[in-house]
């Protein structure tokens, strides 16, 4: 993909992102997590620089990242709560890429600017009660009267629904298909009739990010809204965005080692035991320079990555293996800062507590650790067999 931002432009947006994390974000982290709501002002300055068009074509109003430039801003910006990167991540990546990736001229000339502009917010229902991992056994259906289709089924677990303004909703519609073949994916704006929006979920972590239950009862929707010309292009369209959203889950999981890493020095270089620092101590060292050293790992791994994305290449398997290593990575990390911390970091009003919580759920979506093992394994048995 040719590089749409030069260098110099985006080492100040770099520095811009680097002091609006500082300032703006890490000093609101406690009100979001008590109130359970980012406040309109920082709402809104997310939007003034961009971040909800950072993978969108200029031709839509978006910032046109490289995917290497994506990486790089993603290390930053999440240094501080993963709910701020939570409340633009559906938009930005599953959903926007989907539309990009197969959508009709008018569909993308109707959405793709407000989504970059974060007017709207876009959120992807693919997972239901009964299918997660195994996507192919989405049992959301379709059928089509004259020009409209019409959805029944039910989602769970769908980021930012409750602010949604948009779904990207994967159903089937195909009733004779099983698999993956006959899933079909629409454009369902929100107050249509027969779509309803269940209670805000109540999760372990990211408390911040809100999810929920989606309801299709009878949804009546005009045929246009079939994202892509034909039916049974659904999963297509669907991992398309997964593969961009992995590799943010990626460097979201740095960024937050990062953060996780400079709290546990900071500690560590203050208190006390034995009547010297605790820095002073092997074990707390040890456990500061695996952090240290899983930190690079991740982190050079997700930028060769990302740059051979750029460079025209679709490394499926190295992608799950950035996601994987990369989300398993920073959970040795928080274990790690919790240590260091003892007492204080199991305490919820302490950064490290709150983030041990937050960083467990990279583990799960965009594909399990499970799930990334087994396209890694697959991708390398295709390999050996070529």
């Amino acid at each position: 993909m040719a590089q749409a931002v030069s260098e110099s432009d985006f080492e100040q947006f770099l520095d811009t992102i680097r002091r609006f994390t500082r300032e703006k974000l890490i000093p609101a982290e406690r009100d979001v997590e008590e109130s359970g709501e980012i406040s309109p002002e920082i709402l809104q300055q997310m939007r003034d620089l961009g971040l909800f068009g950072m993978t969108l074509p200029q031709k839509y109003g978006g910032l046109a990242l490289s995917m290497a430039q994506q990486v790089r801003a993603t290390f930053e910006f999440t240094q501080a709560s993963a709910v701020f990167r939570a409340r633009f991540s559906t938009t930005l990546g599953l959903a926007s890429q989907a539309i990009l990736f197969n959508g009709s001229p008018e569909q993308c000339a109707a959405y793709l600017p407000k989504m970059a502009s974060g007017e709207i917010t876009a959120s992807f229902a693919l997972t239901e009660p009964g299918a997660g991992s195994d996507a192919g056994g989405i049992t959301t259906h379709t059928k089509r009267e004259g020009d409209d289709y019409i959805i029944n089924g039910e989602k769970c677990f769908i980021t930012n629904a409750p602010e949604a303004d948009l779904f990207v909703v994967m159903a089937r519609s195909d009733p004779a298909s099983t698999g993956a073949s006959g899933i079909s994916a629409f454009l369902v704006e929100a107050g249509t009739p027969g779509l309803t929006i269940g209670r805000t979920d109540r999760k372990m972590g990211q408390h911040g990010s809100h999810t929920s239950n989606v309801f299709f009862d009878d949804c009546r929707i005009p045929a246009s809204a079939l994202l892509g010309n034909e039916e049974g292009q659904g999963f297509k369209n669907a991992m398309a965005g997964i593969n961009t959203a992995r590799m943010h889950v990626a460097a979201t999981c740095v960024g937050q080692a990062m953060r996780l890493i400079d709290e546990a020095v900071a500690y560590a270089a203050q208190r006390k035991q034995f009547g010297k620092p605790i820095s002073d101590f092997q074990s707390i060292r040890n456990m500061l320079a695996n952090s240290q050293a899983d930190t690079l790992a991740a982190k050079s791994m997700t930028l060769a990555v990302a740059q051979r994305i750029d460079d025209g290449e679709h490394p499926l398997g190295d992608m799950s293996c950035c996601k994987l290593f990369a989300s398993e990575m920073v959970c040795r990390v928080a274990d790690n800062a919790v240590q260091i911390l003892g007492g204080a970091g199991y305490m919820n009003d302490h950064v490290v507590s709150r983030m041990y919580q937050d960083v467990r759920l990279f583990r799960i979506f965009e594909g399990t650790s499970q799930i990334h093992q087994l396209i890694i394994s697959r991708e390398m048995l295709k390999d050996a067999a070529a």
